[in-house]
């Protein structure tokens, strides 16, 4: 993973990630989500879920290892998804910070790929 890297916190998608694992912790302390602490220990879970296997995958010095770990993380921003819509439909956070949360996730999904396409040498579609 050279390309002028020398660690996990020079990606790009690692500090994307970091900023949508944030909004996570910000929107979970807030009323009246703060009293669920299932959805809210699984939302932050899935949020630390994402960047900590991108730092671990890095740190593991393979190309096919980083990939793996990529492929797990792009999980967690589905399960982020999956919990962010569960908060909206009970009403812990509005439409609009819904949609916000699971567009930041879609985007950090879409990095992911392509970074993982990037380390299986694929080249970019389109």
């Amino acid at each position: 993973m050279n390309n002028g890297v020398k660690s996990f916190e020079d990606l790009r998608i690692f500090r994307e990630a970091r900023k949508l694992t944030e909004q996570i912790w910000k929107i979970t302390r807030n009323k009246p989500f703060y009293a669920d602490k299932v959805l809210i220990g699984q939302l932050r879970r899935a949020g630390l879920s994402i960047v900590s296997n991108i730092a671990e995958g890095f740190e593991r010095g393979s190309r096919a290892e980083s990939g793996r770990f990529l492929k797990i993380a792009k999980g967690s921003c589905g399960e982020v998804r999956a919990q962010v819509l569960i908060a909206a439909d009970l009403n812990y956070i509005s439409s609009q910070q819904c949609s916000e949360l699971c567009d930041s996730a879609r985007h950090v999904s879409a990095g992911l790929s392509k970074l993982s396409n990037y380390l299986k040498g694929e080249r970019p579609k389109g």
